[in-house]
């Protein structure tokens, strides 16, 4: 993928994350610590009871990130098809005798429609990660 296309789709989904981890994430993060402090206040707990005390706090924090990972995953993954599928397109107009003038320009222009296309996709992929993590029982 182009540099400039590549640097388009990164800024956009640090972005979406940093969004993300300020609004949400970073609240989750602050629940979990103080709810892991009040488990090593129980005097009276045994160290195997506060161990899964502190892991009970750390579930929803693990479920947000996972979630976050995986729908990145995803994305990145849709991406990384459409731009192969712009590197066969350009391998077999190439192979049927064009210019390499002509089998780049066909490749920035693919690449670039691939990344419109999916940088289109985050407002909707954030709105779907903040109703996933809003929805997150703390």
């Amino acid at each position: 993928m182009a540099e400039a296309q590549q640097a388009r789709v990164q800024n956009a989904v640090e972005e979406m994350v940093q969004g993300l981890e300020r609004d949400h994430i970073r609240k989750m993060q602050g629940r979990m610590f103080k709810c892991s402090a009040e488990c090593c206040d129980q005097s009276s707990d045994s160290m195997s009871q506060v161990h899964q005390c502190i892991e009970r706090c750390h579930a929803p924090l693990a479920q947000a990130q996972s979630l976050v990972t995986t729908e990145l995953e995803r994305f990145q993954n849709r991406l990384a098809r459409c731009t192969m599928h712009c590197n066969d397109k350009a391998k077999d107009l190439f192979d049927s005798g064009a210019k390499e003038s002509a089998v780049r320009a066909l490749m920035e222009k693919c690449v670039g429609s691939c990344v419109d296309e999916h940088v289109s996709l985050l407002p909707s992929m954030t709105r779907k990660l903040k109703d996933s993590l809003d929805g997150i029982s703390q």
